[in-house]
């Protein structure tokens, strides 16, 4: 289904972010510009984790890192496993179990 109205442009995103971080509460510039204070508050979450301004959150490149360790701990886990069972079936044929 179509969306009502085209999203909002990044520019556009940054203007309210600026102009919230200048003193200008979200609730007024919903009224002044259109889209919902709570959207113009996770605008300025996202914009303050992708500026390192937030202690609570991890950025863009910190989340794209741990995804990506997490990934390759996960096949380091899998390869470890096959190896294991590996050793045991060739220690089994060759009778030389622990």
């Amino acid at each position: 289904m179509p969306r009502s109205k085209p999203p909002y442009t990044e520019e556009f995103r940054r203007q309210m972010v600026d102009l919230v971080r200048a003193g200008r509460m979200p609730e007024e510039l919903a009224k002044e510009y259109g889209p919902s204070g709570q959207s113009i508050r996770n605008w300025v979450r996202d914009a303050s984790r992708q500026d390192d301004a937030r202690a609570d959150g991890l950025t863009a490149a910190e989340r794209e890192e741990l995804e990506l360790l997490r990934k390759e701990n996960r096949q380091l886990r899998e390869e470890r496993e096959i190896l294991r069972k590996a050793a045991v079936f060739f220690a089994t044929e060759t009778g030389q179990r622990r």
